[in-house]
């Protein structure tokens, strides 16, 4: 199973901390963002990752040259045109191949543990990881049916945490090249064809700088490694 890691995004909400310096490579204590969910890659035993680049592309691609983790890791260069969430994995997808993969996005700090073992079940796209409904997202996403995805009724909802795994068929046939995922996941939870899970372990979406300082505290806690 391959790896791919979404890190080409602008990451506006960070205000001037990423005007220079691009969101994966903010740092959290002595380590960065990628880093951080590299190395929970490589625990895992994956050893081919792909990373999606644009929005200062240059900086990720030195840093990861001189990253020592062990890993392949191809960077799919986006340049300056942002294709999307769904638009890069799209263009991702001649270098991951044909078979399910791990899609993790890069700006997420978590202990949850990647599992190369963990399958699609017969039939189905995808199978997402969930946790519960943060602050900032409080009405959620999807519903959880036993194990099947349904779209967020407004009940008991769970929020995408940004961990999932895919097939590659969900996304190869658009047509268009610049696109985002979500509602690309909101029309096969619709169609019955994603399962999920739920993670009630440390997770935080590292969006804006107060969530940054969430996660340094967290790091601090010793909560997180």
């Amino acid at each position: 199973m391959k790896a791919m890691i979404l890190a080409a995004g602008r990451g506006e909400r960070m205000g001037k901390l990423t005007k220079e310096v691009p969101k994966p490579l903010t740092k959290i204590g002595e380590s960065t963002l990628l880093e951080h969910n590299l190395q929970r890659v490589r625990r895992s035993g994956i050893k081919d990752v792909v990373i999606n680049v644009s929005w200062l592309g240059d900086q990720i691609i030195s840093y990861v040259e001189k990253l020592d983790l062990g890993l392949n890791i191809s960077i799919s260069n986006e340049g300056r045109n942002l294709l999307g969430t769904g638009g890069g994995i799209k263009k991702a997808i001649s270098i991951l191949g044909e078979d399910p993969f791990y899609l993790v996005n890069a700006d997420l700090f978590s202990d949850y543990e990647i599992n190369p073992l963990l399958t699609i079940d017969s039939g189905k796209s995808g199978h997402l990881i969930l946790v519960k409904n943060p602050p900032h997202h409080s009405k959620g996403d999807f519903c959880l049916d036993r194990k099947i995805l349904k779209p967020g009724d407004g009940k008991k909802t769970y929020t995408f945490s940004g961990i999932s795994i895919l097939s590659p068929k969900l996304i190869l046939n658009r047509k268009d090249h610049i696109f985002p995922l979500e509602p690309i996941l909101e029309e096969a939870a619709l169609s019955n064809m994603l399962t999920g899970e739920v993670y009630e372990g440390t997770w935080l979406d590292v969006g804006t700088p107060e969530r940054l300082d969430q996660a340094q505290e967290v790091l601090a806690s010793g909560r997180i490694s």
